[in-house]
């Protein structure tokens, strides 16, 4: 693990509760969240997973146990006070945690950011299975009249055929969800693959998980302040997309749920809220 992650916590002595922070598609090691949160009384893992160093230069195939030395390595770090950790992921690292949550022990709480409930762009493999990619038809892609790309239909249903085999088996998981979802998410369909998650939980006789929606809110639900991204290079599709929300009703919902994830990490991992103040 070493060099492909940074732990951060707040500056008293610890330990204080753990969460493993997994961002989108877009690779490397970003590590802005991991601090922001860490201002808040936890110890976070900011953790890359592939187009960094030695890692993976593509998503064809992962390997959930690299993932799992992560949450091992975390749940034996001495700013790390157990039993279990949180999981944090938006986007593609939503899907990480959804699977890692699903498949992995160690989990006490999960945080799915407009994630997706599916195997999207690659193989997972862990202890010699493989949950394979949903299928996708390049012919529901549609162009805005200011000449983006919009994705949100191309994905197949995970309900229907083959493409069933790619649902992540979150009736597994042993942890309480979050969803935080936006419902003006272009990215693909992140109310629905909420939904179907929490009707796939409740039907194993697994607690009803929390799900947030905020209208007129898109892919990029970031911590509070950060500009929204209406469109970017999209790394998988390779072209500019468009990701979504309103300006005003995106920024409300940042805010909102900066509060709602941390008031799920603390009421799940432990530790006292605080906000170390600033020197600025």
């Amino acid at each position: 693990m070493q060099g492909r992650f940074l732990v951060t916590g707040p500056p008293e002595p610890g330990p204080f509760p753990g969460i493993v922070d997994i961002l989108g598609a877009g690779g490397g090691l970003l590590e802005y969240r991991a601090s922001l949160l860490a201002g808040k009384g936890f110890a976070v893992m900011a953790l890359a997973y592939y187009n960094y160093e030695d890692l993976p230069k593509s998503l064809e195939n992962l390997h959930l146990e690299y993932f799992e030395e992560a949450v091992n390595y975390l749940l034996n770090h001495p700013q790390v006070k157990g039993p279990g950790v949180g999981l944090l992921g938006i986007s593609k690292g939503g899907e990480l945690c959804l699977s890692m949550a699903s498949l992995l022990k160690g989990i006490t709480a999960a945080v799915i950011i407009n994630g997706s409930v599916v195997r999207v762009g690659g193989n997972l493999h862990y202890k010699g299975e493989i949950l394979p990619p949903v299928g996708f038809n390049q012919n529901r892609i549609k162009i805005t009249k200011d000449g983006f790309v919009d994705i949100v239909e191309v994905l197949n249903s995970p309900l229907e055929g083959a493409d069933q085999k790619s649902f992540i088996p979150v009736e597994r998981a042993e942890c309480p969800f979050l969803f935080l979802v936006g419902q003006d998410d272009h990215n693909w369909k992140s109310e629905f693959y909420a939904n179907e998650a929490s009707k796939r939980l409740q039907a194993h006789g697994k607690a009803k998980p929390q799900v947030i929606c905020y209208p007129g809110t898109g892919h990029y639900i970031e911590p509070p302040y950060f500009p929204l991204c209406p469109a970017s290079l999209h790394t998988l599709v390779g072209t500019p997309v468009i990701w979504g929300g309103e300006p005003r009703a995106h920024a409300r919902a940042q805010i909102d749920a900066w509060q709602q994830l941390q008031t799920f990490f603390h009421k799940h991992l432990g530790g006292e809220k605080g906000t170390i103040p600033a020197k600025l």
